[in-house]
């Protein structure tokens, strides 16, 4: 299956075609100069003409096939400042990296019954595989990162089901330990309905908030983050690879102000790999 999605993203996309006719050319261009090179200086003589093309037309084309296939993964590493951004394909919580969490402004963290927060989300995630479903721990943690943030509004108590202070979208609650640090950005704002949503302005925001505590409080540490706004929180101006983008060029530009970390690695979940056309962001990463 992922042979037959990198085709598609070769054959169907223009980059991937551009790449594919390029390498490919470069390929035939290579063997071209072998062919009449060793005719011309070791004047070898090719008895079945047809047939060599034929071979080196099918190397011409395995060669840009293999050169465009899209990768899992791809890396860009910058001098000015010293700092490499990658790309990959994978389960963020596998990585061991501070990682950074979306969450709405009141912090919910309540899966039961998939009602508050949904248990395949990565709040739900981050519940039941690093904290053991241990809620009460995760709450405490929150609790003391958000002591010092005044809470915009409180809900009344018959107002939503879960928690009820609102915080300033934008607000980082840094929780975990100094080994592995978790930095929950609350970038969308959870309705009476429950119904989280968000906004291009509201993630740029978020995320300029984001870097600025990534810097005071990481020490320089690598750090892995998921594409945010593409599901829940219903981003949807934006489709993922832009998403990703916008995430990638406000590390790059925050990075040039001052140091955040030496590493960003941006996370894509296999079932997103389809809505990303990792060739595109391969060149994305080269021109910045």
């Amino acid at each position: 299956m992922r042979f037959l999605s990198g085709l598609r993203g070769i054959f169907w996309t223009p980059r991937g075609r551009r790449q594919f006719a390029a390498q490919s050319l470069i390929a035939f261009g290579l063997i071209s100069a072998i062919v009449q090179f060793t005719g011309q200086v070791f004047g070898v003589k090719f008895d079945h003409p047809a047939m060599v093309t034929g071979i080196s037309l099918a190397v011409c084309v395995i060669y840009g096939v293999v050169q465009s296939f899209p990768r899992t993964q791809t890396t860009a590493e910058f001098r000015h400042p010293d700092l490499s951004i990658t790309v990959r394909v994978g389960d963020i919580l596998s990585i061991e990296s501070d990682l950074v969490v979306g969450f709405c402004d009141t912090f919910d963290t309540d899966t039961s019954d998939n009602i508050v927060i949904n248990r395949k989300s990565l709040q739900g995630q981050l519940l039941h595989q690093l904290y053991d479903n241990d809620r009460g721990r995760l709450d405490k943690e929150l609790d003391q990162a958000l002591s010092g943030v005044q809470p915009v509004f409180v809900e009344p108590s018959t107002a939503k089901r879960g928690k009820l202070e609102r915080y300033p979208v934008g607000t980082v609650a840094v929780i975990g330990s100094p080994d592995r640090r978790i930095y929950c950005l609350a970038y969308s704002r959870m309705s009476n309905t429950l119904l989280a949503e968000s906004s291009i302005d509201d993630l740029w925001l978020s995320l300029s908030r984001l870097w600025a505590t990534i810097a005071d409080r990481g020490q320089l540490n690598s750090v892995a983050i998921p594409i945010i706004g593409a599901e829940l929180a219903r981003v949807s101006t934006l489709d993922r690879e832009n998403l990703l983008k916008v995430i990638i060029l406000s590390f790059a530009a925050q990075s040039r102000v001052r140091p955040i970390c030496r590493e960003l690695t941006v996370v894509v979940r296999p079932s997103e790999l389809d809505k990303v056309d990792m060739l595109e962001v391969r060149a994305f990463l080269g021109a910045l």
